[in-house]
């Protein structure tokens, strides 16, 4: 197990760097998708999310690297990534005018009470998908003082090439002292649909490389092949599922010093039980359980990813940067679409305890 160095901050440079997807999502609110006529269009990515958080919320300077097509759909994506902050450094792909390459669709409601919500995927002829090795000179991206690069999951499960580019970016921030975050996110569809045969493998590699690791006692028993607790009479709330697989972690990923999760309990759509943990290299921390009532639970994870790095990179305790993880996560699923509407001030309120009393 290494110590977690962290750079300090240089005028001027990035904060934040993250690889992924650039989508749309195409949101019918608590209507099901069989029956909506309209939508609510969020821009999303599970990797872009972290970095729209920390530029939005938490006044971070703050990049993402992607796939960008000139077309219109790929304008008003450009367009809202450069409205909460974010630089954009693409690689550009030309439509054919039929059939693409295209900026990806997901499509996923809210669900409502006892009926979940629905997500499922158009990410045919991604531009995304077309990202491979040699697609961004990180010499470039890394110059001048960038602290901290993340990826994720979801972006390596859409080609066979993309976690070779993953890998390929975390080796030349480790070159450059940048701290290598990564979420496993761990979606079996696509891993299904992109012809990986053995996601565990190629999740493992990527993790080789990494100092800091999100991911669920599920994903870290899928993504990377890792053995957990067999009994299901074990709350989804109880840090033990977590933490008895550390031991794991550490034998196989010895360059990991720190790993943390969302602790959650669906009662409803509406209502979660709402905690997280957090380990750094030997000891945990474990967030107070909410009871959450949500409006819309997708960005949740992103939320408390944004919020811990930030803690970790503003010198923050564990503890405070796990409860800021904690706090935003939670604020995060109040708000409509995928990315956060918090102040720091909010966050920081209810992660000292803050009520839901009228601000007057």
């Amino acid at each position: 197990m290494r110590n977690l160095v962290i750079p300090p901050k240089r005028d001027g440079a990035r904060d934040f760097v993250t690889l992924g997807a650039l989508v749309t999502r195409m949101d019918p609110g608590i209507v099901p998708f069989s029956v909506a006529d309209t939508y609510s269009l969020h821009v999303s990515g599970g990797e872009y999310n972290v970095a729209a958080n920390l530029a939005r919320c938490f006044g971070m300077k703050t990049a993402v690297t992607s796939a960008i097509v000139d077309y219109p759909i790929g304008h008003k994506v450009e367009r809202e990534v450069r409205a909460v902050g974010v630089e954009g450094i693409y690689a550009r792909f030309s439509h054919d005018g039929v059939r693409g390459p295209n900026m990806a669709t997901v499509w996923s409601d809210r669900g409502q009470g006892p009926r979940p919500p629905v997500v499922f995927y158009n990410r045919a002829n991604e531009a995304a998908a077309l990202l491979a090795p040699g697609s961004f000179d990180w010499n470039a991206v890394f110059a001048g003082g960038t602290r901290w690069f993340h990826s994720g999951g979801i972006f390596s499960a859409l080609s066979q090439a993309a976690p070779e580019l993953v890998i390929e970016g975390m080796k030349a921030a480790r070159a450059a002292g940048v701290v290598v975050s990564f979420d496993l996110n761990y979606r079996a569809k696509l891993w299904k649909a992109s012809g990986h045969v053995n996601a565990p493998e190629v999740l493992s590699r990527i993790v080789e490389n990494v100092d800091v690791l999100v991911g669920n006692e599920e994903d870290l028993q899928l993504g990377l092949g890792l053995a957990g607790l067999e009994t299901s009479s074990v709350s989804k709330l109880d840090p033990a599922r977590f933490l008895a697989i550390m031991g794991q972690v550490t034998a196989r990923f010895p360059n990991i010093s720190v790993v943390a999760t969302t602790l959650r309990e669906v009662r409803s759509t509406n209502r979660h039980s709402w905690s997280a943990v957090l380990w750094i290299n030997g000891q945990s921390w474990v967030a107070p359980t909410m009871e959450l009532d949500v409006y819309d639970r997708i960005g949740g994870g992103d939320g408390f990813a944004a919020g811990l790095f930030y803690g970790l990179m503003s010198g923050r305790s564990p503890e405070e940067s796990l409860r800021l993880g904690w706090a935003h996560g939670a604020l995060v699923t109040t708000y409509p679409g995928d990315t956060t509407m918090a102040s720091l001030a909010d966050v920081e309120a209810l992660a000292q305890g803050g009520s839901a009393r009228v601000q007057r």
